[in-house]
């Protein structure tokens, strides 16, 4: 996506990247381990990446990035209003993990690891943003969905994303934490400074809303269906 291709693009990599000294004996290492050094990215495991960055190798840094970066775009999309705020968010996310990879335990994928890394990143990104922000939803939409389902099945990630980004910072947090990652509503409050209660009605109200917005956007599909 152009956005990654952004962040890749202009020496952003190696800007993002810690510097690590220049060690004789990792370089004397990986003078004597060529083939490793030729390994194409693909065939090599995430812990593999992992140790290579712990060894101080700036190609494996690369290549985790390159390999993780694109699926958490798609995470700091879905927090972030603009693909300008998800870069930043993206960027942060990674400068925590390069800083914090010798803290992985190793007790969970590498990968979730990372997730949870860059929606924290996303959280400091809404409190920094929160007092700027307006609070108006901007429309009227029923309190409560109670009993009533929708699926978001039937929508590409390019109609989901707007979807959500057009939520309100507040609503779009609670959503994505409660029906994405999985948090309960206890947890949520705890990670907003908002009661549980208030996480409770905030995700009924982001249901009521995205519930009106899939409505408007099955009305739309249907009459231009209709007209063509």
């Amino acid at each position: 996506m152009s956005a990654l291709s952004a962040t890749l693009g202009g020496g952003g990599l190696r800007s993002l990247l810690p510097v690590a000294a220049e060690r004789p004996e990792s370089l004397s290492s990986s003078l004597s381990a060529p083939v490793r050094t030729l390994t194409p990215p693909s065939q090599l495991s995430d812990l593999e990446l992992l140790d290579g960055c712990l060894a101080g190798s700036r190609l494996m840094q690369k290549y985790l990035y390159e390999r993780f970066a694109g699926r958490m775009m798609a995470v700091c999309l879905r927090y972030a209003q603009t693909t300008f705020e998800a870069e930043d968010v993206l960027q942060e996310g990674f400068l925590t993990v390069f800083k914090n990879l010798g803290s992985f335990r190793r007790e969970c994928p590498l990968e979730f690891w990372i997730r949870r890394i860059m929606v924290n990143a996303a959280l400091r990104q809404h409190r920094r943003n929160a007092p700027l922000v307006a609070v108006s939803d901007g429309g009227e939409y029923p309190e409560d969905l109670a009993g009533e389902e929708f699926t978001l099945s039937n929508y590409n990630f390019e109609e989901l994303l707007n979807l959500i980004q057009e939520l309100a910072p507040r609503y779009r947090m609670v959503f994505n934490l409660f029906a994405i990652e999985g948090y309960g509503h206890k947890e949520i409050g705890d990670m907003l400074g908002i009661s549980e209660g208030t996480s409770k009605s905030q995700y009924s109200r982001a249901r009521a809303i995205l519930k009106s917005k899939v409505e408007r956007l099955d009305a739309h599909r249907s009459h231009g269906s209709f007209r063509s």
